[in-house]
Parts: structure tokens; C-alpha cells; sequence
């Protein structure tokens, strides 16, 4: 009688970065499209989250912040605009130097009747890893409690974590606006596994504010065959200066 083969874990250690780059712009108010892009190239990843990103706006030079940073680090990319005014846009993309298919962007619910409220949406790329495939979702959510856990809601409903095409490797990442004592994250942990809590990082991984990382609001979310074997925050004084948030890297293996 055959017995079944243990689980595997491929020869493949890849990296995701996923960065609140601030629309470009550092602490020290200057924008500055490719110091971002010298952060994320120090750290060579295979798959790169950004947020806050503009795209053809005038106060940042209507220059495509996505598609310059992916031309720097040589990389295809996907983005999806949150929001929209005119020509003007701002929102999320995935970078990655891997073959890669979108599979779905869109809207995320927000509240109505609360003024200064930015529409939130995400982002929904497969990754091949050699033959493997990578469910990959970026997302940056709201401020308001409420907004936040409508739109987690959303997050593990049957558009997208819930969807049945995300099946297998899934990777959800992003700015969620929100700590590990808050509601959104707790509904979002009950589907997926938080990728430090998984390692029992102690004391965590924090990056936010960049200056002086205190909070921990910048997640990374994994199904059980994506195996996490280190988690960073690089605090460079390159990457203290680009933004107001440090960058988070993750270092993974996929288990097949």
C-alpha cells in the first residue's frame, strides 16, 4: 500500500513588498517618485503592493506614478483607481516580475452621509511561480470604524476572498487603516492567517509612522499554502524619509 506523499514546499522563496508610498511625496514634504522606487529596489522583491499612488493629478506633476515606479524596477503592473476626478486618479497597483493575469479590481462599500470620506477599492492579480499560482489582493481601507468593517466584510465575502476562483495560494495585503485589536481585522483573520502572528513576532513588526513606528496597521494575510518564514520593515534612512509609512516585506515559500 502507497503512502501519500507529505506536503511539499516548492523551491521557491519569494518576496512581497507592500508599501503606503503617500502619494510620492516624504516626511520631508518633497515628491520624489523615484526615491520610492529605491526603496523597493533595495529589497528586490518578486511582488510589490503599493498604495496611495496618483496618476495624472496636478499636484503631483501629472506624472503615472505606477506605471514610472514599474518602469524603474522593470516590472508589469496593475492599477486600480479608487478614485477618479476628471483625468485625475489615485489608488492602488501590484507590481511583479513574475507572469501574472488580473483577475479582478473594483470598488469597495463605503458610508454615506460622512463628509471627507476617499472611495476605497481593491485589487486582484494571479502570480505564476513557476507553475504555481499566487491569488494576490491589495487593498487600502477607510478611517471610519464603520466604513472599515463593511468593506472587510467585503474583503472575505464571495467577491473576492470568498470568490471561487480564489482558491489555493492567496496573499491579501494592504494599508487596512486598522490594529489587530479592531474588528475589520479580526473578521479578515477568521478567514485568512496574519503572516506575523503566524511567525509569533514579538515584539511585532510595525511601520507607521515611518519616523517612528508605533502602530501596526499595514497587514499581510495568507492562506494555509503560503508558508511566511520572515517578516521586516526595512528602517533605512532612505525608507524613513520616502514616506510616512516604512515598507512591509514578507519573505514566503509556496507549499503545493
Amino acid at each position: 500500500m502507497e503512502m501519500p506523499e507529505p506536503d511539499r514546499v516548492q523551491d521557491v522563496m519569494p518576496r512581497l513588498l507592500t508599501y503606503n508610498v503617500h502619494r510620492c511625496v516624504g516626511v520631508d514634504r518633497k515628491l520624489d517618485v523615484g526615491r520610492i522606487a529605491a526603496v523597493i529596489a533595495e529589497h528586490e522583491p518578486d511582488v510589490v503592493c503599493l498604495q496611495e499612488l496618483d496618476v495624472g493629478r496636478a499636484r503631483t506633476g501629472h506624472v503615472h506614478q505606477a506605471q514610472t515606479i514599474a518602469e524603474r524596477l522593470a516590472m508589469t503592473f496593475h492599477f486600480h483607481a479608487a478614485m477618479q476626478v476628471e483625468s485625475e486618479q489615485y489608488g492602488d497597483a501590484i507590481l511583479t516580475l513574475r507572469p501574472e493575469r488580473l483577475i479582478k479590481s473594483g470598488p469597495l462599500p463605503t458610508v454615506r452621509g460622512v463628509p471627507g470620506l476617499e472611495p476605497r477599492g481593491a485589487l486582484w492579480v494571479e502570480i505564476d511561480f513557476d507553475g504555481q499560482p499566487l491569488n494576490v489582493i491589495n487593498t487600502h481601507l477607510g478611517l471610519v470604524p464603520r466604513e472599515q468593517r463593511l468593506q472587510a466584510a467585503a474583503l472575505i465575502g464571495d467577491g473576492w476572498l470568498g470568490h471561487p476562483d480564489c482558491k489555493g495560494a492567496t496573499l491579501l495585503t494592504g494599508d487596512f487603516n486598522a490594529t489587530s485589536v479592531t474588528r475589520p481585522y479580526q473578521a479578515l483573520a477568521s478567514k485568512l492567517a496574519d503572516c506575523q502572528r503566524t511567525l509569533k513576532l514579538k515584539p511585532s513588526v510595525k511601520t507607521f509612522p515611518s519616523s517612528f513606528p508605533a502602530i501596526r496597521i499595514d497587514h499581510c494575510f495568507t492562506s494555509p499554502e503560503v508558508v511566511v518564514t520572515r517578516v521586516t520593515a526595512p528602517f533605512s534612512p532612505l525608507a524613513r524619509m520616502a514616506s510616512d509609512h516604512l515598507p512591509l516585506v514578507v519573505d514566503f515559500e509556496l507549499r503545493t
